[in-house]
C-alpha cells in the first residue's frame, strides 16, 4: 500500500545482561543495492543492540521506579486519609476511590460493603459461620484465562444469596461519588462482587462479556451492567476487602482502563496494596461508628439507670421537711455509737445531722431545704447499697459516724480543712457502694466484668465509679457550688480515700505512716502526708466495728462471717475450689481465733500508732483490746470442744450458752486412750463446769 518493497530483513533479538530477550530489532534492505546482509553487518548491528538493550532496560527501570514512587506516595496519602477520616466512612471511601482511580487510570471505581448486621442475624439463625465472614486461606491470584476462571470462581446460587451488601459507593470519571444504601439492584457488578466475596479470590477479567458467556452453566448474568451512567463494562479488576482478622468486609472494583487495555500485573500489585489499606481504614471507621453508637446506647442506659438509681421526689421532699434530731440524740459524738435501734429514715437523718454539725451545708452552699439536693443525694446513696449481710448502707453509716466522732471527739478536725472534712464524709458514705458481698479475689477468680475493668482494687474502683455516677445524676451533685479547683481537689480526695479502704493499700501505706510518726511529725499539711493520714483514717473507720461494745462487735462479726461464708459457698459451687478458712462455713468454729488474729495483725497496730500520735482517739484502741479479750476467751472455749456445730449460722455465742445453763452443772466426759503393747486402757474423768468455772 505504501509502495515500499521489502527485499532483505535482518532480525536480531535484544537481550539484557541476564541474556533474557526483552525485544527484537529489524533492519530492512541494504542501501547499496546488495542482495544480502554480510557478517560484518550482523556484527555491527549486534554491537548497537547491546547499547540498545542497556538503554531499554534503564528506561524500564526508571519507569518502574517512577511507578513505585507514585505507588508509595499514594499509600502514604492513603495512610494519612485513614487517620484523618476515621469518624466519617463516606469521606474515607471517597478519598480511597479517588486515589485508586487516578493512580491506576481507570474509568470507574465501585466499593461494596457487606451488611454485617444481616450476617450476624444469619449466623444466629443457622448456628453456622457468618455468610460474609470468609477467611482468606489461599493466596489470591490473577485470572486471565476465562476457561480456568469459570471453573475456579464458580459458587452455588445459595452461597451468593447469603451475601448481602448494605452500601455501594460508585465513582465515575466525571461524576462525584454516588452512595447507594440498602437498595442494591441486581447487576453484573453485583454478581461479580458476590463471587469475589464468597471465593475471596481476586478477579482480573479482560473481557466481561466473554467471561459471562463462559459461565453458561451458571444462572445468566443480569443484563444491567450496574453503572449509573450506563458506561459499558469491558474489563474489570475486582478484589475482596479484608479486615485485620482476614474477614471479608467488602469488595472493591476498578472498571475499564483508560487505555482500553486489560489491567496489568502492575495494576494488580498496586490494587492489592490499596485493598489492604482500604480494609484497615474501613474497618477502623466502622469500629469508630460502632463505638459512637455504643456510647449513645450507654448514655441512654445511664439515663435510665440514673432514674432508677436515684431517690424518688416524694421521699426527697419528705426528708427535707422532716425535723432533724440533734447529734446528741443519735449519740453521734460517741465511739460507742449503735445503729441497731435506728429506722431507715433515722439513718438518713443522722447522716444529714453530721453534715449540718460540720457546717458543710452552709460552708459549701449545698442545697438542702429548697432544692433538696443533699436529701436526694443521701437517699440515692442509701438506695445504691445492696441488701448484703454486712457491707450495706448501715455499714457505710457506721464508718461515716466513726469518721465524724474522730473529727469532733477525737479532735482530728484541727488537722483538716472544711473541704477535706466534706470529702472524707462523702468517701465514708460511698466507700462500699454497690458491694456484692464478694471481695476482690472473688472478682478475679470469676473473671467478672469488674475484674476486667480494674486489675487492682477492683471493688474499690467500682465503689468510686458508683459515687461519681450518683453525683452526676440529676439533682444529686452536692459539689455543684464548688470552684473548679475545689471540685478537682475534693474528687481526688474522695477517690484516694475510697481506694484506701482496700486492705492491700493499707499494708502498702502502713510502714510509711509509722515512719512519719516515729520521726515525730507534727505537721500533716503537706499534700503527701495529708493523703497518707486520710488513707489511714479511712482504714481505721472501716474496721471500727472491732472497737464497738462487745454486744455490737459480736453481732457485727457474725454478719461479716455469714457474708464471707456465702462467698465461700459460691467458690465451692461455681469454681469448685476450697475457700480459705475465714470463708469456709465448715470452719465457722474457728471464727474466734480468726478474730484474734485479725485484731493482732491489723487493728491493734493501726489503733496503737494512731492513739500514740492522736491521744483523743484512744477509745478505739481500748475498745479493740477489750474485744480481743472476749474473742480470746471464746477461742479457748472452742479449743475445749465447745462449738456452734449444731447451728447453721453463728447465732448463739458460747457465753450465752453457759448463761442459759447457769443453774445446772454441765458435765462432759474427757476420754483418754492409752495404747500399750498388748492392751488399751481407758481412763474416764468427769469434769464439772458450774457457772463457767472448772471444778
Amino acid at each position: 500500500m505504501t509502495g515500499y518493497t521489502t527485499n532483505l530483513i535482518l532480525c536480531v533479538p535484544i537481550c539484557n545482561y541476564d541474556n533474557d530477550v526483552i525485544g527484537v530489532a529489524q533492519i530492512i534492505n541494504k542501501t547499496d543495492g546488495s542482495h544480502s546482509f554480510t557478517e560484518h553487518d550482523v556484527e555491527i548491528f549486534q554491537r548497537y543492540l547491546t547499547f540498545c538493550a542497556i538503554g531499554i532496560q534503564n528506561a524500564q527501570l526508571f519507569e518502574k521506579s517512577i511507578q513505585e514512587f507514585q505507588r508509595n506516595q499514594m499509600l502514604l496519602s492513603l495512610a494519612r486519609s485513614i487517620f484523618e477520616e476515621q469518624n466519617n466512612l463516606d469521606c474515607l471511601v471517597s478519598k480511597i476511590m479517588t486515589q485508586a482511580r487516578d493512580l491506576i487510570k481507570c474509568e470507574r471505581c465501585v466499593v461494596f460493603l457487606l451488611d454485617l448486621e444481616c450476617e450476624e442475624a444469619s449466623h444466629l439463625e443457622h448456628f453456622g459461620a457468618k455468610p460474609g465472614n470468609y477467611s482468606l486461606e489461599k493466596k489470591a491470584s490473577t485470572k486471565n484465562s476465562t476457561d480456568t476462571l469459570a471453573e475456579e470462581v464458580a459458587v452455588t446460587q445459595e452461597q451468593q444469596k447469603d451475601i448481602n451488601f448494605t452500601t455501594v459507593f460508585e465513582l465515575g470519571s466525571e461524576l462525584g461519588v454516588k452512595k447507594i444504601n440498602k437498595n442494591v439492584k441486581p447487576s453484573k457488578l453485583l454478581q461479580i462482587a458476590q463471587e469475589v466475596a464468597s471465593s475471596t479470590q481476586l478477579l482480573n477479567i479482560a473481557d466481561v462479556q466473554v467471561w459471562a458467556a463462559s459461565l453458561s452453566r451458571q444462572p445468566s448474568m443480569d443484563s444491567d451492567d450496574g453503572c449509573t451512567d450506563q458506561v459499558p463494562i469491558k474489563s474489570i479488576l475486582c478484589m475482596p476487602i479484608l479486615n485485620g482478622k482476614k474477614d471479608v468486609i467488602g469488595v472493591a472494583q476498578l472498571i475499564n482502563k483508560e487505555t482500553g487495555f486489560p489491567f496489568t500485573d502492575c495494576d494488580v500489585a498496586t490494587f492489592e496494596a490499596f485493598a489492604i489499606f482500604c480494609g484497615l481504614g474501613i474497618h477502623n471507621t466502622q469500629m469508630y461508628e460502632s463505638a459512637c453508637k455504643l456510647m449513645a446506647k450507654q448514655k441512654v442506659a445511664l439515663e435510665c439507670l440514673s432514674y432508677h438509681a436515684t431517690a424518688s421526689i416524694d421521699d426527697t421532699i419528705k426528708l427535707a421537711q422532716d425535723q432533724i434530731p440533734s447529734a446528741e440524740t443519735y449519740n453521734l459524738y460517741s465511739f460507742k455509737f449503735i445503729d441497731f435501734d435506728l429506722s431507715d429514715d433515722d439513718t438518713c437523718k443522722a447522716t444529714i445531722r453530721m453534715f449540718l454539725q460540720c457546717n458543710l451545708v452552709q460552708q459549701f452552699q449545698i442545697p438542702y431545704h429548697v432544692r433538696t439536693v443533699l436529701c436526694k443525694w443521701v437517699l440515692s446513696v442509701r438506695k445504691n447499697y445492696r441488701p448484703v449481710k454486712y457491707h450495706n448502707w448501715r455499714h457505710a453509716l457506721n464508718v461515716a459516724q466513726t469518721m465524724f466522732a474522730m473529727l469532733k471527739t477525737g479532735k482530728m478536725e484541727r488537722f483538716m480543712s472544711d473541704l477535706e472534712i466534706l470529702g472524707l464524709l462523702v468517701a465514708c458514705l460511698c466507700h462500699d457502694l454497690d458491694h456484692r458481698g464478694t471481695n476482690n479475689a472473688f472478682q478475679t477468680k470469676t473473671e467478672s466484668p469488674l475484674a476486667i475493668l480494674y486489675t487492682t482494687s477492683t471493688m474499690e474502683h467500682h465503689h468510686f465509679d458508683q459515687c461519681v455516677m450518683i453525683l452526676n445524676s440529676d439533682g444529686n451533685n452536692i459539689f455543684q457550688a464548688l470552684s473548679p479547683e475545689d471540685y478537682r481537689c475534693v474528687m481526688k480526695l474522695v477517690e484516694n480515700s475510697i481506694l484506701s479502704t482496700d486492705l492491700a493499700m493499707y499494708f502498702k501505706k502502713k510502714n510509711r505512716f509509722m515512719e512519719v510518726v516515729e520521726n515525730g511529725e507534727f505537721d500533716w499539711q503537706s499534700e503527701e502526708k495529708k493523703a497518707l493520714l486520710c488513707g489511714i483514717l479511712m482504714t481505721a473507720c472501716d474496721v471500727s466495728a472491732i472497737a464497738k461494745p462487745w454486744e455490737v462487735q459480736h453481732k457485727m462479726a457474725k454478719l461479716v462471717a455469714d457474708e464471707f461464708f456465702d462467698q465461700g459457698d459460691l467458690e465451692k459451687l461455681q469454681l469448685n475450689q476450697q475457700p480459705m478458712a475465714m470463708m469456709d462455713r465448715e470452719k465457722k468454729d474457728e471464727l474466734p481465733q480468726m478474730q484474734v488474729e485479725f485484731i493482732d495483725v491489723i487493728c491493734l497496730p493501726l489503733y496503737k500508732v494512731l492513739c500514740d500520735t492522736f491521744p483523743w482517739i484512744t477509745p478505739l484502741y481500748e475498745g479493740t483490746l477489750e474485744n480481743r479479750k472476749h474473742w480470746k476467751d471464746l477461742a479457748e472455749k472452742v479449743e475445749m470442744g465447745l462449738t456452734w456445730i449444731d447451728h447453721d449460722k453463728i447465732e448463739i455465742p458460747v457465753e450465752e450458752f453457759f448463761t442459759h445453763k447457769s443453774t445446772k452443772d454441765i458435765e462432759f466426759t474427757v476420754t483418754t486412750l492409752n495404747t500399750t503393747q498388748n492392751s488399751t486402757k481407758k481412763s474416764n474423768t468427769k469434769v464439772s463446769k458450774k457457772h463457767g468455772k472448772h471444778t
